[in-house]
């Protein structure tokens, strides 16, 4: 998978784009989800002010 595509995807936070980038195995679990699922952790991003509160709800998805 080409990060660069991914992370610069229609719909996608850079903050979360960039936070999936630097974590494979969630970048890999976000893109494996129905684009519903997608757009509701999209909106579950919206009240993240930090880059640490962004790494650590993406390092969230996958445990």
């Amino acid at each position: 998978m080409d990060k660069s595509n991914f992370v610069n995807g229609p719909g996608i936070p850079m903050g979360l784009g960039m936070a999936l980038a630097q974590n494979t195995k969630a970048m890999q679990y976000f893109a494996s989800l129905p684009a519903q699922e997608q757009q509701t952790i999209i909106e579950n991003t919206h009240n993240i002010r930090s880059k640490q509160e962004m790494q650590s709800f993406v390092n969230s998805l996958i445990k």
